[in-house]
């Protein structure tokens, strides 16, 4: 056995039935992989100085597993497949054939089944994909446990890149303030369907399978179907946008909520920290958390910077300075410079008003009586105090968007 990183995660009680077929490159700590019912199967690779591997976890189970500075947290089970720079909170389930790339958090009891593609994605605890799906650039909340969970069915995808060459198509589906209460009603998104991005869907929706969803729907507990096309063959107009407030408005909707999102992981998910593995977890979830802000301004500055060539076609065609369609083209390009400076200011401020002050202390009450136990702690927690949480976070969400929306 030549790899001593092998051999000391065996000496610490680290399960590996064929040691001679897994790699593990010298930059992995070992300190960051506990030893207490961790089963690491033949052909998997474990990469990166920010790899860890919490109690109970399986990797490998199904097929053979490469980890690259993935953060693993209890008893969670990747079965088989690629993951990079993930964060799995705990309790997750993952299939064979994961393709799972940066900026991507599993939150409590998120799972996926086999075949599933995902990048810059956030699930909130209970929410489950089935297989074959590609589901980049998304938020995902609702539901209030395991038997109550927001769910996307098999053969799903996002749509996240268009014809312009861009990529400012992240969609919401819930949103931050109400989802990390766990109060919520789940999100059903059919099999063999998909989402136009940007968009986003109320909580209490569902998707009829085989919908190409392109609209938002805010409103709650609404069904959603549509048609198909009928056989057209129209002129293609290059580099035009015609829905500049719709992406730009989804934009600044989505990246508040990430705001409020980080706002929560700075201040509520630290008190759950009991050992050096959930601290370390933690500090995975801020950073991949702060790496998704970053790629949503990316592509939101992105899609403003090629409104210009935009607007030079529809004037060119229009003569109209003053049209709408023009004025709506300059306002965006106008808010994404505010936009920076403001998405930097709350990011970087405390973001703690009285209301999140009191929910705080209630937080600190509750996990006095029940440990540090996440989910348990969040679901016991009354109306009244939910809603001190949830209007916490939604003024800090209504700051940006009130000085934003175009």
């Amino acid at each position: 056995m030549k790899n001593n990183i092998v051999k000391a995660l065996m000496e610490k009680g680290v399960k590996i039935p064929n040691p001679d077929s897994v790699y593990i490159s010298q930059d992995v700590n070992p300190d960051r992989i506990s030893g207490e019912n961790v089963t690491i199967y033949t052909g998997c690779k474990i990469m990166g100085k920010n790899s860890l591997i919490m109690k109970g976890s399986q990797i490998g189970y199904e097929a053979p597993v490469t980890l690259e500075n993935t953060l693993v947290g209890k008893n969670t089970k990747l079965k088989g497949g690629f993951f990079k720079q993930a964060v799995f909170a705990g309790d997750n389930s993952f299939g064979s054939g994961a393709h799972v790339r940066e900026g991507t958090i599993f939150e409590e009891e998120s799972n996926a089944a086999h075949t599933v593609g995902l990048k810059q994605t956030i699930l909130l605890p209970f929410v489950t994909l089935g297989s074959l799906i590609n589901f980049c650039d998304c938020f995902m909340a609702g539901g209030t446990s395991r038997q109550n969970h927001s769910e996307i069915g098999s053969s799903f995808i996002h749509f996240n890149y268009t014809p312009n060459q861009d990529k400012a198509t992240a969609s919401m589906m819930g949103n931050v303030h109400q989802g990390v209460m766990l109060k919520s009603k789940p999100i059903f998104l059919g099999g063999q369907g998909g989402l136009v991005g940007p968009v986003r869907i109320g909580y209490g929706c569902i998707t009829a399978a085989g919908s190409i969803i392109r609209k938002n729907e805010l409103k709650n507990d609404r069904i959603l179907l549509s048609s198909g096309f009928k056989n057209v063959s129209l002129p293609r107009q290059f580099y035009i946008y015609k829905n500049v407030s719709h992406i730009f408005n989804n934009n600044i909707y989505y990246i508040a909520g990430l705001i409020c999102l980080h706002a929560w992981y700075k201040h509520i998910r630290p008190l759950f920290v009991y050992d050096d593995f959930s601290r370390e977890l933690i500090r995975g979830m801020q950073d991949n958390l702060d790496l998704c802000i970053k790629e949503r301004i990316y592509h939101l500055k992105n899609f403003c910077e090629k409104l210009n060539l935009s607007k030079e076609i529809l004037f060119s065609k229009t003569k109209d300075k003053k049209s709408r369609s023009i004025l709506i083209h300059e306002k965006a390009m106008e808010k994404i410079k505010q936009a920076e400076k403001i998405f930097k200011i709350e990011i970087d401020n405390k973001n703690l008003n009285k209301a999140g002050e009191k929910f705080i202390r209630i937080i600190e009450k509750k996990i006095d009586r029940a440990e540090k136990k996440y989910i348990s702690v969040i679901q016991s927690l009354e109306s009244y105090d939910c809603e001190k949480g949830t209007h916490w976070l939604f003024d800090i969400e209504k700051k940006i968007i009130n000085k934003l929306l175009i």
